[in-house]
């Protein structure tokens, strides 16, 4: 088997939302063709514990500590360089002290990056011949310019320049990669609209459900009263499109729902639930239950499934795990 260098953004493990979710069958797929040599990042220190489990898939697995507070505070340096603040956020040395050694050392000639600011690791004319294969997965610049319509300044102005820095650097790394794919077949013709000069590289795979996992069949206590209908919002809760979706479902829709069906109420089921989100618990018939330890029961025993995204990118798994 050949070598392959894998760098992702975010560890991915345990497959417990998206970005992880995709990148980990992404792993497991290159793991059975490949020696995978992985490098990534955590930013949620509970994902220390999963670390050894990836060596399964791995020949290697580098990993740096995030602390997202410190990193925003480092990537206010892209304001000076006339730079994304993604990329100095995701710059780290030790990683690409890592990924040198490895591109001169194991006889790496084959690199896989999953999202777009894991590319300046590898964008450098040093490793033109090596075969580089991006995944965008979403246009991420995209989602900061859609956030700035979404904000009052200056937040208004510093995402829209975040999405129109991103993109400069997405375009160039496209230019130098060999292949860059993206989530859904809408997301690859944006980027072609957006980046004509690259448009032949471009492509997509979607994403999938394990539908053993996911088999109605199954039975799961309910975790909801009998007396109640449950809707329910699946995701991570930290999440801004994610937040802003409950919040305005919650206060916009929901209570329409409820005054025509009073045993209706609504479920946010999530990991990490901001103070914004915690605050709807104060409306009528809605309830934040947090992380749990298994999606599936919350699902199973729905009458439905929600997902009112104003802003968001690409295929939702939730949509996919609901059906």
């Amino acid at each position: 088997m050949e070598n392959l260098l894998f760098l992702v953004h975010r560890l991915p493990y345990p497959p417990n939302k998206g970005d992880k979710i995709r990148s980990f069958n992404l792993l497991k797929y290159l793991s059975s063709r490949y020696r995978v040599y992985l490098g990534t990042f955590i930013d949620d220190p509970h994902d220390l514990r999963y670390v050894a489990q990836l060596e399964q898939w791995c020949q290697e697995v580098h990993v740096e500590r995030i602390h997202p507070r410190w990193r925003k505070l480092a990537s206010v340096r892209g304001l000076f360089q006339r730079q994304a603040l993604s990329l100095p956020y995701y710059r780290n040395r030790r990683l690409a002290s890592w990924v040198r050694e490895k591109l001169a050392t194991d006889a790496v000639k084959r690199v896989v990056i999953y999202s777009s600011t894991m590319a300046q690791y590898v964008s450098e004319d040093r490793y033109k011949d090596l075969q580089r294969i991006a995944d965008f997965v979403d246009v991420d610049s995209e989602k900061w310019r859609q956030y700035s319509d979404k904000k009052v300044p200056p937040l208004k102005w510093m995402y829209r320049r975040e999405g129109k820095e991103l993109l400069r650097f997405e375009r160039e790394a496209a230019s130098r990669f060999d292949a860059v794919f993206f989530v859904s077949e809408a997301e690859a013709d944006l980027f072609r609209r957006l980046a004509p000069e690259v448009a032949g590289k471009v492509d997509y795979y979607n994403n999938g459900v394990d539908t053993r996992f996911f088999s109605p069949v199954d039975d799961y206590a309910n975790p909801y009263a009998h007396d109640v209908l449950p809707i329910v919002f699946t995701g991570a809760m930290d999440y801004w499109a994610n937040a802003d979706a409950v919040r305005w479902f919650a206060r916009a829709v929901f209570p329409h729902i409820r005054s025509a069906s009073p045993r209706a109420k609504f479920f946010i089921v999530g990991a990490r639930p901001t103070e914004h989100v915690l605050q709807l618990r104060k409306e009528d018939g809605v309830e934040v239950v947090g992380a749990v330890r298994d999606i599936r029961p919350y699902l199973g025993h729905a009458r439905f499934a929600v997902a009112p995204l104003r802003v968001a990118r690409g295929v939702q798994n939730k949509v996919l795990e609901a059906m």
